[in-house]
């Protein structure tokens, strides 16, 4: 959870797929136990000389976020492209783990710690800005699974104008339902297996219900223009925080929890439900079939925009929680949603089918993603990298087998290379 506390900097305009920001997040763990280390701020203060919420690092920077346990590397700004964008963030995972081993402390992928528990383990960011963190946690209680224990790939798309950002927001919009069918990696929670590929989303869900507009139904409502977006869903949600949150602490865009957001302090939207992959390589892979998909459909490769902007947030939130609880082997049998993008095979398929479909079509065909093809079909063929974990573990794992799990994870991790179910 960012602050959004930004600089405010004259901006050269952006227009849609000009560039884009990509912010990964990961825990910071015990080397031997593998339990969650909260000790961001130590690290940080390595690079910055200080106790700073971020550090500039050339092309990449990195942060703080809610949970002193986990820190964020990030595009310092838009990039106009995502080639060789894994091997860059690998080196900051390199840099960061060798900080940390004189700290008995190393890095560890996936959607959420296994074993972590929130309600003994959660420590707040406690420096800068830790009003904000404080706000937070007194008005939804921070100490579970749904604030302490998450990490994500958020991907930030720029837009210009009105039109821009309605083309933008319903493309977004449809593809969401389907992301965690790619991306689920967070299939184990309080030491078990807990029956959703992607646990993250389903506790990340439930956060708000002290006041259920901030969440919403994950999926945004059917809004395409700023004043809009801001007059109605941000007022409204502002609103309703305001008897909890007198002093305004939590009045920025940025409370919003949708599955994506608008920043139209950055003139962006924020994709926020992809779950964090086993390496950069793969996030970025993830990311670039992602943009590809929503480029197809701002350029109505499939479907009308009108058509687009039809489609009713709760619809679209009835195929996410399918995602969810089964990733790609979710059944999609709703005909408009399987012709909204392209594929017109059949009454239902499963989502790895329609990945399939769509990988084929759009990005496998197109030589400028060689570096992330064998990766995305290491993922169609063996499953998003939940659906792997949980082939890799017993159906009731015992703790040392989570631990030979999640510690190949980690070393997926420190050596920028892709997890398979057997070792």
């Amino acid at each position: 959870m960012k602050t959004g506390k930004e600089t405010v900097t004259k901006r050269t305009p952006l227009h849609l797929f000009d560039a884009i920001g990509i912010e990964l997040e990961y825990m910071i763990v015990d080397t031997e136990t593998l339990s969650v280390r909260p000790i961001a701020d130590e690290l940080l203060k390595q690079v910055g000389g200080g106790i700073n919420m971020e550090v500039e690092l050339g092309t990449i920077a990195w942060s703080n976020e809610l949970a002193l346990h986990v820190i964020e590397l990030k595009t310092n700004g838009p990039t106009p492209t995502l080639a060789e964008l894994g091997p860059v963030f690998h080196e900051h995972v390199q840099r960061i783990n060798h900080l940390l081993a004189p700290m008995r402390a190393n890095l560890l992928p996936t959607g959420m710690h296994p074993w972590m528990e929130p309600h003994q383990e959660l420590q707040l960011w406690p420096h800068e800005d830790s009003v904000i963190y404080q706000t937070f946690n007194r008005i939804f209680n921070c100490k579970g699974h749904g604030w302490a224990n998450l990490q994500s790939m958020h991907i930030n798309l720029p837009f210009e104008g009105d039109e821009e950002f309605g083309r933008l927001h319903a493309a977004i919009r449809l593809i969401l339902p389907i992301l965690p069918a790619i991306s689920a990696s967070s299939p184990i929670a309080d030491g078990k297996p807990t029956g959703f590929l992607d646990t993250r989303l389903q506790v990340y869900r439930h956060n708000a219900v002290a006041v259920p507009s901030v969440m919403g139904q994950v999926i945004p409502e059917k809004i395409f223009s700023r004043s809009e977006y801001e007059g109605k869903l941000l007022k409204n949600l502002y609103n309703d925080l305001a008897p909890l949150d007198p002093e305004g602490v939590l009045q920025y865009e940025w409370v919003n929890a949708r599955g994506c957001i608008a920043r139209f302090d950055r003139m962006a939207i924020e994709i926020r439900l992809i779950d964090v992959q086993e390496c950069p390589q793969a996030d970025i892979a993830v990311a670039a079939a992602a943009i590809e998909i929503i480029r197809a459909l701002v350029e109505e490769r499939w479907c009308g925009l009108e058509t687009q902007k039809g489609w009713d947030e709760h619809e679209l939130a009835g195929l996410l929680l399918d995602g969810i609880r089964y990733a790609d082997d979710a059944v999609i049998d709703n005909r408009r949603y399987l012709e909204a993008l392209g594929f017109k095979g059949g009454k239902k398929v499963k989502a790895r089918e329609l990945w399939e479909h769509l990988l084929e079509k759009l990005v496998f065909p197109i030589s400028q993603f060689d570096e992330w093809k064998p990766i995305l079909r290491v993922i169609l063929q063996e499953g998003c990298l939940a659906r792997r974990i949980t082939k890799a573990l017993d159906p009731q794992p015992s703790h040392d087998h989570l631990q030979q799990v999640y510690r190949r994870l980690g070393n997926c991790l420190a050596q920028g290379k892709l997890f398979r179910a057997e070792g």
